[in-house]
């Protein structure tokens, strides 16, 4: 049987076939719809049953996987994808480089230093040592003048670092790691991962917004299954943020 895309199949025929398909007990082919005999070119829609249970309700939760391809000219959907990895990505970063319980060398590497020629990574400024495991050394010999920012910017970075200027030399001691401290960590670790989820729905905003500007050229069931796989993706995300916080929440309170 030759099907029609969504461009050209009615909106409530279109839905009354997916919900037919996706009632099915196993999953459907991957080539849902094929053939359109109306724009002759290949209508690829892939979707799959998800095996989790929906809460309360004993029952699958349908997913749709839409061929990038098939929607190129309305919405990138890669690049959204990637948008919303990207977010993911820097939160991780944040944890890694901003709330761990071990201060060593590299975590002062990118402590933002205000100077009169502009923001500049610490290590670009000093070299930084660990002269013992309670002491990190910078010395700023290369750039004198800059030793008092740095100094503050040490001081203000939210590592809980009270650094000392000695002329070039900034004696950096590691307060002892309290349960106050990693109270405090698990705190901000919550505050990054809702920011994250900020950014994370602004970029499905950008997304969903950009799909519905096609609504007077495409068909009503097109800008719905976009909407669905830009939500997805944005659940897969908020998943994931969601997997790192308790991790790091797990690492800094045991």
């Amino acid at each position: 049987m030759t099907l029609r895309c969504f461009r050209h199949l009615p909106s409530l025929l279109l839905r009354s076939r997916l919900a037919a398909l996706w009632a099915l007990p196993q999953a459907p082919p991957a080539q849902l719809l094929s053939g359109c005999s109306h724009c002759g070119h290949q209508m690829l829609l892939s979707r799959q049953l998800a095996t989790k249970k929906a809460k309360g309700k004993g029952q699958t939760q349908a997913r749709v996987n839409i061929s990038a391809a098939l929607v190129e000219d309305i919405i990138n959907l890669e690049e959204t994808n990637e948008d919303m990895q990207a977010v993911v990505e820097a939160l991780k970063e944040d944890f890694s480089r901003n709330l761990s319980v071990r201060t060593s060398p590299g975590a002062l590497d990118h402590i933002m230093v205000v100077t009169e020629d502009g923001k500049f990574p610490l290590n670009q400024l000093g070299q930084i040592s660990q002269k013992s495991p309670q002491l990190l050394i910078v010395n700023m010999a290369s750039f004198p003048e800059s030793t008092a920012a740095a100094t503050k910017a040490i001081r203000e970075s939210g590592m809980n670092l009270n650094p000392e200027a000695d002329g070039t030399i900034i004696r950096v001691p590691i307060p002892k790691v309290t349960r106050e401290h990693r109270e405090s960590l698990a705190k901000l670790a919550k505050q990054s991962t809702n920011k994250s989820k900020e950014a994370l729905r602004k970029v499905r905003s950008k997304s969903v917004n950009q799909v519905k500007k096609f609504k007077s050229k495409v068909s009503e069931d097109t800008i719905w299954l976009l909407e669905k796989q830009i939500q997805q993706m944005a659940d897969s995300a908020a998943a994931e943020m969601d997997k790192l916080l308790a991790a790091k929440t797990k690492e800094l309170l045991g």
